[in-house]
């Protein structure tokens, strides 16, 4: 009998009950396209340990103005951090990832039979415990219950400092999406950017070159050409949001920003001089732009001229001390891909220079085979999100995370007793009635406190829907479980509610279908950890 050859998890996925991949999607949810760059050699904006308490070393008369309108490269618009994972092909989620339960919540616990769909073995269901640890399999460490034993918390573990679950909680949400297509309107940036999210650099960035930034698409409602994302996953793509330009490798940065300072004080001067009625004559835009822009080139001459814009030289992120070891950033497989995507868009979306980003990764389509596969990919995907967690932590930033898939799988009980299949049930086919989302807040003042409301408690607060027993999406339990526009809606709903703005929902996402006041408070998943900062942007 000749011996079955061992798969490689990282090549490409190929189905016999799939069509030929035809689509950039097909493609990439199937793991025949990397979701990043494998030559990213660094990424982001490595400016500092903490941009933030950083001070452009600006004359003093301009300090002032950075406070004005033309505040420029010092902060983002003030809003909680926002990343989403956009994992392409239809990955496990709820269940022996994330916990979800009937009506009661995470801890009513679905039936056996519901658990074995959802790929645990009778043995391993919520409500038992492992005999090997003596530890519950329903784990709450981090606030929102996930089996002790998922491959998404495991992989986050070992990205986050010991004891980093007290500062985190989340929510899930069963909700149904269409299996194999990037066409599910699941991406929120668009609406988190309505909510004011923004950077002092760029609005939204993503990982792919789409107008969402990933493998999914926006809702219509929500399609704007003014908030295209940026795509960050090569050095190419992250030197050119910093254009310090010729002066600085000419003249050094301070001389440069010198230049530059005085550039702006003349063109202020001969626009005081055409509000005094004299030989020239400036319209308030005008001047706007002059003295902006000036400014703009001088702070971005001090805070960046010389300065390498790379998160493999700051060692919060890479080193002996770092989230991640040199060998694992400069991987030369898919994992190492995976990191450094992840590190030039946290870098870029926690230090305040873009509002929201999109990391896309693929393969995520791992079902007609072992359970090995989908382990191996899903802690991968755990690291990431944990890195993402642990930098805003060690920067001193809260930060939304959510995690969404086109679709979802189920297994028919079948075991995978390999060491990475860990004896839990086989991905046998797509199953778009065990779908779901979650999202994590890391709040670095404590835990994020679950909301209650007429008639739900805090466990249904942290559990939006719920599934019936047998592990399949309960379509009636809230708008959003049976329409993915919807869901992108109460994503936003909650990320506002996160600032205490959610009483300005409807003028962010007009006609958002999540119904009347009542209703979105009971889609509302946390109190504010943060004051409102500043207003909504109005809608495109």
């Amino acid at each position: 009998m000749a011996k079955k050859t061992k798969r490689n998890y990282d090549d490409p996925l190929r189905h016999p009950d799939h069509a030929r991949p035809v689509t950039r999607r097909d493609f990439l949810s199937q793991g025949f396209l990397s979701g990043s760059a494998f030559a990213l050699g660094g990424g982001v904006l490595s400016l500092f340990s903490n941009p933030r308490e950083a001070l452009a070393a600006l004359s003093g008369d301009l300090q002032p103005l950075l406070a004005n309108p033309c505040d420029i490269a010092t902060a983002g618009a003030g809003k909680i951090p926002f990343i989403c994972f956009d994992l392409a092909g239809g990955a496990n989620i709820n269940g022996s990832n994330v916990l979800v339960g009937n009506e009661g919540g995470q801890m009513d616990f679905l039936n056996t039979s519901g658990y074995e769909k959802l790929g645990l073995p009778g043995d391993m269901v919520p409500g038992l415990t492992d005999p090997i640890s003596g530890l519950p399999y329903a784990n709450t460490d981090f606030g929102l219950a996930f089996h002790s034993d998922s491959a998404f918390k495991r992989g986050m573990d070992a990205s986050m400092s010991p004891g980093r679950g007290t500062q985190l909680n989340g929510a899930v949400i069963p909700a149904r999406s269409d299996n194999d297509t990037g066409n599910n309107p699941h991406n929120p940036m668009k609406g988190i950017a309505r909510a004011g999210a923004d950077g002092s650099i760029l609005t939204l960035a993503g990982s792919e070159n789409t107008p969402s930034g990933g493998n999914s698409t926006e809702p219509t409602m929500l399609m704007s050409q003014d908030l295209q994302p940026t795509k960050v996953d090569r050095p190419s793509d992250v030197t050119a949001l910093v254009d310090t330009g010729q002066l600085v490798g000419i003249l050094g940065p301070d001389d440069a920003t010198a230049v530059m300072e005085s550039i702006y004080r003349i063109s202020a001067d001969k626009i005081s001089v055409a509000d005094a009625g004299q030989t020239i004559t400036a319209d308030a835009v005008v001047k706007d732009m002059v003295r902006c822009g000036y400014l703009k080139s001088a702070d971005i001459a001090d805070r960046f001229g010389g300065v390498p814009l790379d998160p493999g030289l700051d060692p919060v992120i890479v080193g002996p001390n770092g989230i991640f070891t040199d060998a694992e950033f400069n991987d030369g497989g898919r994992d190492g891909s995976e990191f450094r995507k992840t590190a030039a868009v946290m870098k870029l979306v926690i230090n305040g220079f873009a509002g929201a980003a999109t990391i896309e990764m693929g393969g995520y389509d791992y079902h007609g085979g072992a359970r090995a596969e989908g382990e191996v990919k899903d802690f991968r995907a755990g690291r990431c999100m944990g890195a993402c967690i642990e930098y805003a932590a060690r920067i001193g930033v809260p930060l939304m995370m959510y995690v969404f898939s086109d679709g979802s799988l189920s297994s028919n009980g079948a075991i995978d007793n390999s060491n990475d299949g860990r004896g839990k049930g086989e991905w046998v086919s797509d199953n778009s009635s065990t779908a779901g989302a979650f999202f994590m807040v890391f709040n670095p003042g404590g835990r994020a406190q679950l909301r209650t409301s007429p008639g739900k408690t805090a466990a249904q607060h942290q559990q939006l829907g719920y599934m019936d027993g047998g592990a399949s999406v309960q379509r009636a339990a809230t708008p959003m479980a049976n329409n993915v526009n919807l869901l992108v809606n109460a994503v936003v709903l909650n990320y506002m509610a996160l600032h205490g703005e959610e009483g300005l929902f409807d003028s962010v996402i007009p006609n958002h279908g999540l119904g009347n006041t009542a209703m979105k408070d009971s889609l509302t998943a946390f109190q504010p950890i943060v004051s409102g900062t500043i207003g909504p942007l109005a809608p495109s």
